[in-house]
């Protein structure tokens, strides 16, 4: 009986840990899934413009101080995160019809060996590169408004200062919206 109630439990926790928007653990990294929640920041409330820069996955170096006048979308991955897989394809097409309108895209992996980012980038390719963090250093810029789950994307505007953070998977049509809203304001 007592350990019929041990398995229970132990069963019933795991299905907590792998519930939408709660703490689970995958490949001894803990992470928080998002709830797919869009926070718009108004241009008048932004702060300081961040810069993001780093070594690439094929070991450029990359500095977004260099896209300064561009929208930016930055993302958050990891090979461990399962809906990093699930939303790598809408990142690729969101990547290709944007970029013909001026916006930069660049991935921000984290918690990752670098074979391991390389190997999810061969199959997940993006088109756009991606920086490594293995550290969670990066992460750091973003301050209060940065990355609080895997994964989640950043929309940074022409001045290099955060305009909106998409907290979990992101689809092509939401990531449009918050990109064409941040388009269409007045420098």
């Amino acid at each position: 009986m007592f350990r019929r109630a041990v398995v229970l439990c132990f069963a019933a926790a795991l299905l907590a840990s792998c519930a939408k928007g709660s703490s689970g653990t995958s490949s001894e990294l803990s992470y928080v899934a998002g709830d797919g929640s869009t926070i718009y920041v108004s241009a008048d409330k932004r702060g300081s413009a961040i810069a993001v820069a780093g070594t690439t996955l094929d070991g450029s170096a990359l500095d977004t101080k260099a896209w300064l006048g561009k929208v930016v979308v930055v993302n958050l991955w990891a090979s461990w995160c399962g809906p990093c897989r699930g939303e790598a394809t809408a990142l690729a097409n969101s990547y290709k019809n944007l970029r013909t309108l001026g916006v930069q895209f660049v991935g921000l992996n984290t918690r990752d060996g670098l074979a391991a980012a390389q190997a999810f980038s061969r199959r997940f390719p993006t088109g756009y590169p991606s920086l490594q963090d293995q550290n969670g250093q990066l992460i750091l810029a973003f301050g209060n408004l940065g990355p609080a789950a895997t994964p989640s994307t950043i929309v940074l505007d022409r001045a290099g200062r955060i305009a909106a953070r998409i907290l979990g998977p992101v689809t092509q049509a939401q990531l449009r919206d918050v990109v064409t809203a941040v388009i269409s304001e007045k420098s």
